[in-house]
Formats: C-alpha cells, structure tokens, sequence
C-alpha cells in the first residue's frame, strides 16, 4: 500500500552568491538555483535580487541576495540536506573555503512550517540543522529580501514578523 502523501509545507529561503560559476554571473547561478529548487517543490515567491556588502570577511566581491518561499513536501532534515546537495551541484565547496567567505553559491533554510509562516512555524535544534535560522534577525541581507514576499512571516523564538525584525535592525544601525 502506498504511503499516503506528506502535507505541503512553507519553506523560506535565503540565496547568496558573489562568485561567478560555470552558470556566468552570481546574478546568473542564483536564477539556476531557482530553477532547480523547483525539483524540491513549487518556488511561489522570489524577492527581487539585493546587492549587498559583505559580513565577516571584508576582502571580497559584495554579494547578490535573494529570498524565495518553497511549498515543498519534503521534511526539513531532507530538505536541508538536498538544498546542500543543490549547492554542490553548482559548484559550492563548504569544506573548502574561507569561514562566510567568497561563494559561487549559498543556500539556508531560514523558516519553515507545515501550516503557514506566520502562524506555526518550526522550531527545531538538531546536528546540522537549526530553527528558525539562528542568525536570521541579526542580517539585514536575509531580512530585506524576506521581507518583500513574506513581511508577515514570524520567528517563532522572537515572536516578531520579518517587517518588524528588519525595522529593528534598521533602528539598532
């Protein structure tokens, strides 16, 4: 007998990318990154595309930021591990690189929920897996993006929307 199906679930999403690959531009691998998210479930949002200065590690390129909302019936573990999977299928080596340094790809599993994200969303900490994002609110290149196709979307740990994390942060800098 057939499983029966997993319900849809709400994924939001956070790209990056400030390295060209073989795709061309970062611009370039963060649209086939897109088009293969679609082989995880339906892309029913996209932000438009923020260029940004980077964090942490000063010395390189600035980045390219985007968000998408993923209505996916994949669990979060899998989806975590196939959205890596997706980053190495463009050209991404973790293990290889300078700690939040150049990449021709980054891909984080920001918030997820099996109803609707601005009501129950997950909270899960687990080895290689951490919800919601635990850096989410402290980045505005994650938060701006988000905010366009999910303002109303909450942290579950904060009790804030992403329009009211993101305001916060523009206040705090």
């Amino acid at each position: 007998m057939p499983e029966p199906a997993r319900p849809r679930a709400t994924a939001a999403l956070a790209l990056g990318a400030n390295l060209p690959s073989r795709f061309g531009t970062p611009e370039a691998t963060l649209r086939e990154a897109l088009r293969r998210l679609e082989d995880l479930g339906t892309v029913t949002a996209v932000s438009s595309f923020h260029t940004t200065e980077p964090v942490g590690y000063l010395d390189q390129p600035k980045f390219i930021n985007a968000a998408a909302l993923l209505e996916t019936a994949l669990p979060p573990r899998e989806l975590m591990d196939r959205m890596l999977a997706l980053e190495r299928a463009l050209g991404r080596t973790r293990d290889a690189a300078v700690p939040k340094g150049p990449r021709v790809i980054d891909l984080d599993l920001l918030l997820y929920s099996d109803s609707d994200l601005t009501l129950d969303t997950l909270v899960l900490d687990v080895p290689g897996l951490v919800l919601p994002h635990p850096a989410m609110h402290q980045r505005g290149f994650v938060l701006a993006p988000l905010a366009e196709i999910a303002p109303e979307a909450r942290h579950p740990r904060l009790g804030l929307t992403v329009r009211e994390l993101l305001e916060s942060l523009k206040l705090s800098s």
